[in-house]
């Protein structure tokens, strides 16, 4: 596995980076071809965050954690990421036609495994022009995390607006 480390208003030693070089590598049992790890640390309000991206081929596994130790933040990552792969095993082989996994481990059958994607709501509605703004108020009103709309300029293109996890709002635009 490859790793890129990227240090945002936080200085970490060589220590770290072994650290995070080796528990990041025992995702390597997953991958046959090479992987890249892309480790992002930071600091905000005196806690760390720790963003871990592992690419492999056409999929990416993310994970980030908040904490005051910077050790047990990548700990938590690499746990949430291995988590997701042990979760969606079944479907990415399908996906990937076994060729990002290994054979069967004795970990994973211990995992429930989800069948399928169950739909268990469908909702029609009329997709009205407006501007971002709008649809962030729209969004806010309705009290939900995003918010699908048609945009007014002069592309028409569909959009959606979504509450970030900082607080901020995103926009998605179709090309």
């Amino acid at each position: 596995m490859q790793f890129t480390f990227t240090e945002r208003k936080v200085n970490l030693s060589d220590d770290f980076r072994a650290y995070a070089e080796k528990k990041l590598s025992k995702l390597d049992k997953y991958f046959r071809n090479d992987a890249v790890a892309y480790v992002t640390t930071g600091s905000e309000r005196g806690l760390v965050c720790v963003e871990v991206t592992v690419k492999h081929d056409n999929m990416y596994f993310r994970a980030a954690e908040k904490m005051a130790d910077v050790y047990a933040a990548v700990d938590a990552t690499v746990s949430m990421i291995e988590r997701q792969i042990r979760k969606n095993k079944t479907r990415l082989e399908k996906r990937l036609r076994s060729e990002a996994f290994q054979a069967p481990d004795p970990v994973f059958e211990a995992v429930e495994e989800e069948k399928e994607f169950d739909i268990v709501r469908t909702k029609k509605f009329s997709i009205k022009p407006m501007t971002p703004e709008e649809a962030i108020l729209q969004m806010n009103l309705l009290g939900h995390e995003f918010f699908v709309f048609k945009s007014m300029d002069e592309k028409g293109t569909f959009s959606v607006v979504y509450r970030r996890k900082d607080g901020g709002y995103g926009l998605i635009e179709n090309d």
